[in-house]
């Protein structure tokens, strides 16, 4: 397989595993989404990893499979490239990239799916479609400029160029640095943390925070007031009162 879903204590780690730099080809895509959504549908599942494994999140994409495809070909699977990313993107779970060495092009855009990322000293970021005569085509465009800001991303996306982990902190692409062989062990204690967390409160808060970006603030006021009422139905919300009355904040058991 291309791709693996490694489940354990409640974290999910969707693990790229095609050797040596992770390209993006038509398989993995295509079991990238599957496992997204498998990701998204079990309930042992409460928080996710995307991971490549030590050396490399991934260097980008297929560029020989990319050669052979003519317009045609690409029109037919370009909206499948992008559903794969979007898949990701909404697993109403939290989910954190952890990046060593390269993520570029498509690597780049997977962890812009993510709603944190950890990256290692050794990182390396960027959009470097340009140089191909191409522009990013996995929501590269949309998701880089609506987390660094518009004037950032059109900076990578027109030059091309890598930027290393330092930098992509400063930038906003990446909320933390560590040392290349701690990036999965923190990923992971991230991810646990959030896994003992109220997955319905954890699911919309992503939610709200998600659609209230692509909206107007009208519309987003009502997506986050129609999640806080209906929250007041949970279990979850009954044990984390009580708990707070009971025995002060923070205390709440929510598995």
């Amino acid at each position: 397989m291309t791709v693996n879903l490694e489940v354990s204590e409640g974290v999910g780690t969707i693990l790229l595993d095609r050797p040596p730099m992770n390209a993006l080809d038509i398989a993995l895509q295509d079991r990238l989404r599957e496992l997204a959504d498998e990701a998204a549908r079990r309930d042992d599942v409460r928080a996710v990893i995307l991971y490549g494994g030590e050396k490399v999140f991934a260097a980008g994409a297929d560029i020989k499979e990319m050669q052979a495809m003519d317009h045609t070909a690409m029109i037919v699977r370009s909206r499948a490239l992008q559903d794969s990313f979007t898949a990701v993107a909404r697993i109403p779970k939290p989910v954190v990239a952890a990046v060593t060495g390269y993520a570029l092009g498509g690597g780049c855009e997977l962890a812009l799916c993510a709603d944190f990322r950890i990256a290692g000293d050794n990182a390396k970021l960027g959009q470097p479609e340009i140089l191909l005569g191409l522009i990013p085509g996995a929501g590269g465009t949309q998701r880089l400029s609506r987390l660094i800001g518009p004037s950032k991303a059109k900076d990578l996306i027109f030059t091309g160029r890598m930027v290393k982990a330092d930098e992509a902190l400063e930038l906003g692409l990446v909320d933390r640095v560590v040392p290349a062989a701690e990036v999965y062990e923190q990923a992971h204690a991230w991810a646990a943390k959030l896994a003992q967390g109220p997955a319905l409160a954890l699911r919309a808060a992503k939610e709200c925070v998600d659609a209230g970006l692509e909206t107007d603030i009208e519309t987003g006021l009502a997506i986050e007031r129609n999640w806080f009422a209906g929250l007041f139905a949970t279990e979850d919300r009954e044990r984390g009162m009580r708990s707070f009355v009971d025995e002060g904040p923070g205390k709440a058991k929510f598995l």
